[in-house]
């Protein structure tokens, strides 16, 4: 039983890549859409503040280019990428666990630091001097997702020392 099950360890670990790129991806791109059509409002009052505007719109991207990076490391460690793949099944269920922060919190992150940036586009169209502090809103939100990759680079790197 073991041994069939040890074949699915690739399955997990491939599982846990693809869904670290997947998920945050997908929110980002909804929060970037969501920003370009708050954005656009603002520019069409005035459009000398679309450098501005587009920075706060493209923030919440930044987690599927987060889960990206933790996908690519997964593949590269597990030998998709070339190499040997040979993964039990316990290792392969401790590669998924190694992607779910970056899952997880870049999902929930993208959608709220999107949340956060519209309204910071609103100061700017109040107060167009204010963008600094604008800025500050949608960034702490990405500290967040900037720790969840973190942990996930440090679990991911972590599983692929063990030997089980």
């Amino acid at each position: 039983m073991m041994e069939i099950l040890n074949d699915y360890g690739i399955v997990l670990a491939v599982i846990g890549a693809a869904l670290a790129a997947l998920i945050p991806g997908i929110a980002s791109a909804k929060a970037v859409s969501k920003g370009g059509i708050a954005g656009a409002g603002i520019i069409t009052e005035n459009p000398s503040l679309f450098g501005k505007v587009l920075i706060l719109q493209l923030l919440p991207g930044t987690q599927g280019i987060y889960g990206l990076i933790i996908a690519f490391i997964t593949f590269s460690q597990i030998g998709v990428l070339g190499g040997s793949n040979d993964i039990s099944f316990v290792k392969g269920l401790l590669y998924l666990a190694a992607c779910i922060p970056i899952i997880i919190v870049g999902y929930t992150s993208a959608i709220r630091q999107c949340n956060a940036a519209i309204s910071s586009m609103g100061i700017l169209a109040k107060r167009p001097d204010q963008f600094g502090k604008a800025m500050i809103f949608p960034a702490m939100v990405e500290t967040y997702a900037i720790l969840a990759t973190l942990i996930s680079i440090l679990a991911v790197n972590g599983v692929s020392g063990i030997n089980i």
